[in-house]
């Protein structure tokens, strides 16, 4: 780090359901001190508080934005930009959850809140942060895959499969007009951009709803989505997401095939890599003198010992710590690429309820979103 401060950061999380927990854990293992939680309610952030060990609960985010150096925004999709909002305004760093805003718009103003304020605003696209997935971004910018021809992806879940099962997320007050997509799509697009070192030119989509209502309720979000993607080089794929695919726990893959060979990353085996080739392919595992550079640091484990979720968590967290201590780290996910994940979502929403191809912008841009004529 360049900061020679030895004092920890201190910091405070919004939230107090299982993503609460997964960053605090996090936050720790990056050696910074969780000094309050607020939840939905005084009673709730209480109860959170003590069960992660924090020493105190707020009862506003005036109050904890008080307290603290650094935000971690773990609430419901729908207030995510208010908060994110009021910690920059504060002159708080920020760690907001996908997706960044309900909306491209607003989505737009909190990149660019951060952008003037100068301040550390950055959201947990952790798959980043797998070593294989390094490692798969250099097969492609290295030139071993060649020019890039197809690409193919799938985000499969099954939490939602029976219609009996319900969380706030399917409601778009709290969870926002898009649910598979902007929660687990925005993943794979994220992803998929960062290891080609391409953009999604446009998209064509179609949006599936298993059931018509969930414990008595209408349902309004979409339950599965798939799109044709064509990326800004030219190169063609397709991509699934779904949350009633029976079986599939997290299944995050992403292929991307060129004119001198492929690559598979596969989320739910993070310690190998598929590499495709004319005349044969070969699995290559996380052993580190095999590994580029960037894929060795997040190695930290000896091969053969599994890394997995919290790893690539925590990778990401200690790297948003270093960013706030003046450092440089490679690949940090920014509100700028909250903002794209969210210009994407919207670009899936657009196309799905026109039946149109939808041009997206290979800029960051919240205002450069268009029907194909």
């Amino acid at each position: 780090m360049s900061n020679t401060s030895t004092a920890p950061l201190k910091v405070g999380i919004v939230g107090g359901g299982f993503m609460a927990s997964t960053h605090a854990r996090a936050a720790r293992a990056a050696g910074a001190e969780i000094v309050t939680l607020m939840s939905s309610d005084p009673d709730r952030s209480s109860e959170a508080a003590a069960k992660l060990g924090i020493p105190h609960a707020s009862s506003s985010i005036e109050e904890l934005l008080d307290r603290v150096d650094v935000v971690h925004v773990c609430s419901p999709n729908a207030v995510h930009a208010a908060q994110a909002r009021a910690a920059l305004e504060a002159g708080k760093h920020v760690v907001c959850e996908k997706p960044l805003a309900t909306g491209r718009e607003e989505a737009g103003e909190l990149a660019e809140l951060a952008a003037r304020t100068g301040l550390t605003a950055t959201v947990p696209f952790v798959y980043r942060f797998h070593p294989m997935a390094r490692q798969a971004r250099h097969q492609a910018a290295d030139g071993g895959i060649g020019r890039l021809l197809t690409v193919r992806g799938n985000y499969l879940q099954d939490w939602m499969l029976c219609d009996q099962e319900t969380n706030w997320r399917v409601d778009p007050v709290f969870g926002g007009p898009s649910r598979a997509f902007g929660d687990i799509g925005s993943h794979l697009v994220d992803l998929l951009e960062f290891v080609s070192g391409e953009r999604i030119a446009r998209v064509n989509a179609r949006l599936g709803i298993a059931h018509p209502t969930r414990g008595g309720e209408v349902v309004e979000t979409e339950d599965s989505a798939v799109c044709i993607v064509e990326m800004a080089g030219g190169a063609i794929g397709s991509l699934m997401v779904s949350q009633v695919d029976a079986g599939r726990k997290n299944a995050l893959m992403l292929e991307i095939a060129g004119t001198r060979g492929s690559v598979v990353f596969d989320q739910e085996h993070p310690d190998e890599l598929w590499l495709g080739g004319r005349a044969g392919s070969t699995l290559l595992a996380r052993d580190t003198p095999q590994l580029v550079p960037d894929a060795q640091r997040l190695s930290t484990v000896p091969a053969g010992h599994p890394m997995g979720y919290r790893d690539a968590f925590a990778a990401f967290v200690a790297d948003t710590y270093d960013h706030i201590a003046g450092g440089s780290p490679a690949g940090l996910p920014t509100f700028a690429d909250g903002l794209r994940a969210s210009v994407i979502t919207d670009a899936v929403l657009a196309s799905a309820a026109t039946g149109r191809w939808v041009d997206v912008s290979a800029a960051t841009d919240h205002r450069a979103v268009q029907l194909s004529q």
